[in-house]
């Protein structure tokens, strides 16, 4: 169990953390969420004691050990296999097998383990670290970011495993549907405070809209308040037989606290230019082949598309199979050994590669790069779009070589959205992003009025956007017509069709006894039951807090209207009554938020373990 108690960070002129509490109970898996730049890998460092904060405390108890994803590549073993079992804690130093497991599900085949690691490329040798930080099944795991560099194979088992985690777990990920499949709760820093919820992301949000607007409400009707008790004190102040009320009146608007209009979030605003194209078809490739030497195998291998002006066409498979190769061939930046690519004549199309950001010059602003994409481009436009990528006033005239990775993304993707496309090529574009500009992102490609070609692990963008694949699996390159949906159902990963057929061996209904699926069918209608008991109640009295907050915040709106009529006919009872009455109102109020939000906290949190118990059962059925 960790705690953090009244924490404070401070940067030169931005804080980060003022006055942050939570806890990190047995067995929570906590997704961490917040803008690039607001904390949260801070916070991991902070508590991995790599930093220190201004005050506050992080408690942890003895013995409790806290591992994390390495990103720092350096490797003392001679293999793949002896470097991952470096990750072993000294007393089961001997259980080669579970790191040899750990690989396998990451992507390592055996012939892999039996390499040097600095064989590897940068990806392999963070999954690498990957699997040591995940054998060592540390008290409390700390994962920035783990999915980066993994294929969707890969994910799924990651998912899976995590899902099976039995000590505590803090994730950071622009993946949400990753991040939600993982996860028991959700920790958000916003506006430098910590809010915790147990649930989904889609929760947390939710949340954090409901109390902005319940404070939004109550700091205009404050204000109307305010101004309403003014406008009395300027009207009685000269009328003796009523100066006790005036007096009074002064003294509760020197005890209101003011409430400040809470500060405008920065949103990325992304937007992709367009333009009219003539043609039906883009692209056309024919018989294409190609490979990294003439000793080496064909990554690709006679491979034929056709691109079409409203396509939106995802490329998919393990990494290592030819992915990012393939967009660059159709980039333009290498050039197949066998076939054709042909382009129309009138077809501009913007690429963007991972090796983009190495590309940037270190020695120009963020103004001057995005402005090198595009001879007609203005610097008024390159401080417009550098504001849409959240590079406003001074930080847009930075220089490229103290920027942070996620930030050189973001001015990679400006240079693409300076000047008109037809067709999109993007290569892992969510990359360095956080949760929220990853979903903006996708948000443009899909109001894009051209065709995209993209590669991603990102299942959320997969389901949203596809609507053909480029499937690299099963040792070829393929095209498969249909949603990503589709390509589950009817075909599916190899891995996946792998595992389902030994998990259906394993689980044949020849190997359960009669008695023990009788026994299991008593136990699944016995917790049915007690879990309808434990939740009916709670679910009865959430019902009756939410219908007895719209009572109170409709009566306090009305309450409001009513104070406006009186204070105009200048009827002091009724004002006095309605402004005694909304002073009740708002710890009322207060009060039933506070309890609802905890009593759905609760209902979640019993909910979750029924639904654990629940899946336990139906696995061993």
């Amino acid at each position: 169990m960790l705690k953090i108690n009244d924490l404070c960070k401070t940067y030169g002129q931005q804080t980060l953390f003022d006055n942050i509490s939570f806890n990190i109970n047995p067995g929570e898996k906590i997704g961490l969420v917040g803008r690039n730049g607001h904390g949260k890998t801070t916070l991991f460092r902070l508590i991995l004691g790599q930093e220190e904060p201004d005050s506050g405390v992080i408690t942890l108890p003895g013995r409790y050990t806290v591992g994390h994803l390495e990103q720092h590549i350096k490797f003392t073993a001679g293999t793949v296999l002896e470097e991952g079992c470096l990750g072993l804690p000294a007393e089961r130093i001997s259980e080669s097998w579970k790191v040899e497991k750990i690989l396998a599900g990451l992507g390592f085949s055996p012939a892999d383990m039996k390499r040097h690691p600095d064989e590897f490329s940068g990806g392999f040798q963070v999954r690498l670290n990957l699997a040591k930080a995940l054998v060592a099944e540390p008290d409390l795991l700390l994962l920035d970011e783990p999915t980066n560099y993994l294929d969707i194979p890969s994910i799924g088992w990651l998912t899976r495993f995590l899902r099976q985690w039995k000590t505590e777990l803090m994730l950071i990920t622009h993946d949400r549907s990753f991040m939600d499949g993982v996860t028991t709760h959700t920790v958000g820093i916003h506006r430098r405070k910590i809010r915790k919820v147990a649930g989904t992301t889609e929760k947390l949000y939710l949340q954090l809209l409901k109390e902005e607007e319940i404070y939004e409400k109550t700091r205009v009707n404050n204000e109307k308040k305010r101004r309403e008790t003014e406008a009395f004190i300027n009207r009685f102040r000269a009328k003796a037989r009523l100066g006790t009320m005036v007096q009074s009146r002064v003294k509760a608007l020197a005890r209101q606290a003011e409430m400040n209009r809470l500060e405008a979030t920065e949103n990325l605003d992304f937007r992709f230019k367009s333009a009219p194209f003539p043609a039906r078809t883009m692209m056309e490739v024919r018989g294409m082949s190609f490979a990294y030497g003439e000793d080496l195998p064909r990554l690709i291998d006679g491979f034929n598309l056709i691109v079409g002006k409203n396509d939106r066409i995802a490329v998919i498979g393990k990494n290592g199979k030819g992915k990012s190769t393939l967009l660059r061939l159709l980039a333009g930046e290498l050039t197949a050994q066998q076939g054709t690519i042909r382009q129309h004549p009138l077809l501009k199309a913007s690429y963007f590669g991972q090796t983009n950001v190495d590309r940037l010059n270190p020695d120009r602003t963020v103004v001057e790069e995005i402005m090198s994409a595009d001879p007609d481009c203005v610097p008024q436009q390159a401080r417009n779009i550098s504001g849409t990528l959240m590079f406003e006033g001074d930080m847009a005239m930075k220089k490229v070589s103290v920027l942070s990775g996620g930030e050189r993304s973001r001015v990679s993707l400006g240079k693409i959205l300076v000047s008109p496309a037809h067709l999109l090529l993007l290569d892992e574009p969510t990359n360095h992003l956080d949760m929220e500009s990853s979903e903006a992102l996708m948000e443009a490609i899909d109001a894009f009025a051209g065709a995209v070609v993209f590669v991603t692990h990102n299942e959320t963008y997969l389901h949203s956007l596809a609507n053909r694949l480029i499937v690299f699996d099963r040792g070829r390159i393929r095209i498969f017509e249909g949603s990503y949906r589709d390509f589950l159902e009817e075909i599916g990963w190899e891995d996946d069709r792998l595992s389902a057929e030994l998990n259906e061996q394993r689980q044949a209904p020849e190997t359960v006894s009669y008695n023990l699926r009788k026994s299991l069918k008593k136990e699944k209608a016995e917790l049915n039951r007690r879990r309808s008991e434990t939740l009916r109640p709670m679910e009865t009295e959430i019902a009756g807090l939410e219908k007895s907050i719209t009572e109170l915040e409709e009566e306090l709106s009305g309450n409001n209207d009513a104070l406006v009529r009186a204070s105009m006919d200048g009827d002091v009872l009724s004002i006095t009554a309605l402004s005694k009455r909304n002073s009740d109102i708002a710890p009322e109020l207060e009060g039933l938020y506070d309890k609802l939000c905890a009593l759905q906290e609760t209902y979640e949190t019993e909910l979750r373990r029924f639904e654990e118990e629940l899946e336990e059962l139906s696995v061993m059925a």
